[in-house]
């Protein structure tokens, strides 16, 4: 399909509930509404064209943008055009999803996210830390630096509730990830989940709520699947 199809596409699959939806939690025009079940449909129009991905977020589009992070190809992806993306995520569903889930994929994960976690720009930071927590439930054990995922639970245990709105939100992830990926630190991450507590995001007109890191994570020692690793974070 080409650009002009997918966006029609696009438009056909909107509605105005969705719209509505995203609108309560921060989205802006221009954006269709389209559910993510109907646009991981479009991947499959889309992905073995990593252009039409590319123009698809340049666009503007909420629901193209989105599309565009489902359907990139990571692994070629540039990082002059992950700095761009993450330039224009201007809201938290674009960086801590659709640009963060793509960096976590791409060779500059690590890189990109040590960078945009100390940035001044909240949707920055926030695309930083996510993109830091996704690369960690992909990555094996060993090819981890230990002792810098331990300085950064410091780091949030120490700053977190001083933090902007969203970064709060995707530290807290930070933690549940680190307790749910790397077994090593489980406990460490457990104890700073106690000591943060409950984090107060402010996640505007909706029911969304945030999870309390240490019970998260003894969900996931429950249920034995500490340390087991995904074969994608982009979804």
């Amino acid at each position: 399909m080409t650009y002009e199809e997918i966006m029609q596409k696009l438009e056909e699959l909107g509605s105005e509930q969705t719209k509505k939806i995203y609108h309560n939690h921060g989205v802006k025009e221009p954006y269709f509404g389209v559910k993510i079940g109907d646009l991981k449909k479009l991947v499959k129009y889309v992905k073995k064209d990593h252009e039409l991905a590319l123009k698809l977020y340049d666009s503007g589009n909420h629901d193209a943008m989105y599309l565009a992070g489902l359907s990139v190809k990571p692994k070629v992806i540039s990082k002059e055009t992950l700095q761009d993306w993450v330039k224009k995520a201007y809201w938290y569903m674009i960086a801590e999803y659709t640009v963060a889930q793509v960096a976590a994929e791409s060779e500059y994960a690590l890189e990109l996210a040590r960078e945009w976690m100390n940035a001044e720009d909240e949707m920055v930071a926030v695309a930083g830390w996510s993109a830091y927590a996704n690369y960690l439930s992909i990555t094996p054990d060993d090819e981890m630096d230990i002792d810098e995922i331990r300085s950064l639970l410091e780091k949030v245990k120490n700053t977190i509730h001083t933090e902007r709105n969203r970064v709060r939100y995707v530290m807290n992830s930070f933690v549940i990830s680190v307790g749910s990926y790397v077994p090593v630190l489980t406990e460490e991450a457990k104890q700073v989940g106690e000591e943060i507590g409950k984090v107060h995001v402010d996640v505007g007109n909706t029911a969304c709520k945030v999870p309390v890191a240490k019970d998260y994570i003894n969900k996931v020692e429950k249920m034995n699947r500490v340390g087991l690793k995904r074969k994608t974070c982009i979804c």
